[in-house]
C-alpha cells in the first residue's frame, strides 16, 4: 500500500506534466484557482492527517510542546531549503530572465533542482502518514499532496520548453521531480517504522512543512494575479472536500 501510494503521489506530477504538454498556455486565473484548490486540500491534510494525530499520539510519549516544536522545525527546514536553492517564485519566470553567465541548460537544471527539493518534504509527509496505522487517514494525506502535484507538474513544462529543450527531455525531467517524491514517501514511512517514539514529532514536522508550503508558496502565488476572491473560495472548496473524504474514510 505504501509503495502504491508513493507511486501515485509521484505519478501525479507526471500526470500534471502530461496536461502541461496538452494545455501549454494556461491562464493565470485558471492556474490560480486550481492551485488554490490544491492549497485547501493540503491545508486540511496537514491539520487533520498530521498535526491532530501528532497531539493524540503525543499523549503516550510526549506532550503539546513537542508537536509545536515539530511544526516549527518542519517550517524551518523548508525555509532553509528556500535559502539554499532557487526560490520557486523567482524560477517560475525563468523563460523571461536573463542570465548571461549561465547556459539555458544550467538555468533549467536550477529550476528542476528547486522543484525536486521542494517535493522531498512533501513525499516524506505522505510516508509519515502511514506511521499512525490509520490507512484512511494516510490516504487522505497522500491524496492532498497528489492533487497539489498535478498543477505543479503543469506549470513546470512551459519554462523548460521555452528554453528550447526537447519534449522527451522535458518529460524525463518532469518524471525525475516525481521520483524524488516517491523516494521521500519511502523515507518518511521507514523513519516512523523504525521507532514509534519519534512518530509524534515526525507527524508534526511533516505538517509544518506542508503548512509552510501552503502559506509561503501556494497562497502567495494564487493571490498575485487579480483572482484573489476566486482563489479564496477554491481553497475553501478544497479544504471542505478533504473534510468529506476524512469523514468517509474514517
Amino acid at each position: 500500500m505504501v509503495l502504491i501510494t508513493a507511486l501515485g503521489v509521484g505519478g501525479a506530477t507526471v500526470f500534471g506534466a502530461v496536461l502541461g504538454f496538452i494545455f501549454k498556455k494556461i491562464s493565470h486565473k485558471f492556474s490560480d484557482i486550481v492551485l488554490s484548490f490544491a492549497a485547501g486540500v493540503m491545508l486540511a491534510a496537514a491539520v487533520i492527517g498530521l498535526i491532530l494525530p501528532s497531539l493524540e499520539y503525543g499523549k503516550e510519549f510526549t506532550n503539546l510542546p513537542v508537536t509545536i516544536a515539530g511544526i516549527f522545525c518542519g517550517a524551518l527546514c523548508v525555509n532553509l531549503i528556500d535559502k539554499l536553492v532557487p526560490h520557486l517564485h523567482r524560477m517560475s519566470g525563468i523563460d523571461q530572465e536573463k542570465h548571461p553567465d549561465q547556459s539555458k541548460f544550467n538555468r533549467v537544471m536550477l529550476f528542476v533542482i528547486a522543484i525536486a527539493i521542494h517535493n522531498l518534504p512533501e513525499g516524506i509527509a505522505a510516508g509519515v502518514g502511514f506511521g499512525t496505522g490509520d490507512i484512511g487517514q494516510a490516504l487522505t494525506i497522500a491524496l492532498g499532496i497528489a492533487l497539489q502535484n498535478i498543477p505543479e507538474g503543469m506549470v513546470i513544462i512551459g519554462p523548460m520548453l521555452a528554453t528550447g529543450m526537447s519534449v522527451p527531455r522535458t518529460f524525463a525531467i518532469a518524471m525525475i521531480t516525481g521520483v524524488v517524491e516517491v523516494i521521500g514517501t519511502l523515507i518518511g514511512f521507514c523513519a516512523v517504522s523504525i521507532s514509534n517514539v519519534i512518530l509524534p514529532f515526525a507527524l508534526a514536522f511533516a505538517g509544518g512543512t506542508m503548512l509552510y508550503v501552503v502559506s509561503d508558496e501556494m497562497i502567495l502565488e494564487t493571490h498575485a494575479h487579480g483572482s484573489e476572491r476566486d482563489a479564496t473560495y477554491a481553497l475553501l472548496v478544497g479544504f471542505c472536500l478533504m473534510l468529506v473524504f476524512d469523514t468517509l474514510l474514517g
